[in-house]
């Protein structure tokens, strides 16, 4: 039986790339890498099924995928956490509001 490419390699690529500069659209990132990562992880429980079936090119399509997802995970959590942390130190009116904003930074700088 000939070898055929994983069924998700390629979206799990796509969206593993995706998640990467979508880090900074407030969660848009997350989205996208959880998404790759399960269909990454149906994906290897096929591999490991049936190896033969499945041609080393789409595994590595999957693989290059699933470590760009985790990065962009990883990333976007830092931002996201980055966020939470600005808005508790600063509030949420002061990071709307540019003016109100550099009075805070220059406050600081003395």
């Amino acid at each position: 039986m000939p070898q055929q490419p994983l069924p998700n390699a390629t979206a799990v690529l796509v969206l593993g790339i995706l998640s990467i500069p979508t880090c900074c659209c407030y969660g848009m990132g997350l989205i996208l890498g959880i998404i790759a990562l399960v269909l990454a992880g149906k994906d290897r429980k096929r591999y490991r099924e049936a190896p033969g079936m499945y041609t080393s090119g789409s595994l590595s399509n999957l693989n290059a995928g699933r470590i760009c997802a985790i990065i962009g995970v990883s990333l976007t959590s830092v931002y996201l956490l980055s966020m939470v942390i600005a808005m508790m130190i600063f509030g949420v009116e002061v990071l709307s509001d540019p003016d109100a904003m550099r009075e805070i930074i220059e406050q600081y700088q003395k």
